[in-house]
């Protein structure tokens, strides 16, 4: 089998959504996604699910999507279910954007998409996911051009969505 870290853009990758279904990510082509590694139970839980919340509403109907992912690889802070995730943030933070199936980020057993995410683009201290919340910014063509750290604020990044949407 070829490596996965091979393939050329996102949208080579089928994920599974929180219910299970397969989502072939080529069904975003044309739109600037933000891809995150999310958890419920985190500090920079509250201010990124806010933040990402206002700009999926500013800015979903010019085409742009944000993937999020969750992960309990970082001190255990997404231990519930699909369920009790999809709840939590479409309740709590009334987020409308995709909310995937919970994957590793990191390690052998890492998610073929964040290998390829991390194989695009390395994070200053070298490629591993550091904690929840790091963010991936790509192009409408599905090129990574952007890897933000998981302090680095949802809306501090407006400036590059809107530059890729134009």
């Amino acid at each position: 089998m070829a490596s996965q870290s091979s393939k050329g853009s996102i949208y080579d990758f089928t994920v599974k959504d929180a219910r299970g279904n397969d989502i072939n990510l080529g069904n975003y082509k044309g739109k600037v996604l933000l891809i995150v590694n999310v958890a419920s139970q985190c500090g920079l839980t509250n201010s990124n699910y806010t933040e990402l919340s206002k700009l999926y509403e500013k800015y979903k109907d010019q085409g742009f999507e944000i993937l999020a992912f969750p992960c309990n690889q970082f001190g255990g802070q997404e231990p519930g279910n699909n369920e009790q995730i999809l709840e939590f943030a479409c309740t709590r933070f009334k987020a409308e954007y995709p909310i995937f199936d919970k994957v590793d980020v990191n390690g052998e057993k890492a998610a073929p998409i964040y290998k390829f995410l991390k194989s695009s683009k390395g994070g200053l201290f070298g490629d591993s996911i550091k904690w929840n919340f790091s963010k991936f910014l790509v192009d409408k063509e599905g090129n990574v051009v952007d890897r933000y750290a998981p302090t680095t604020s949802p809306l501090s990044i407006e400036k590059d969505i809107k530059k890729l949407l134009a």
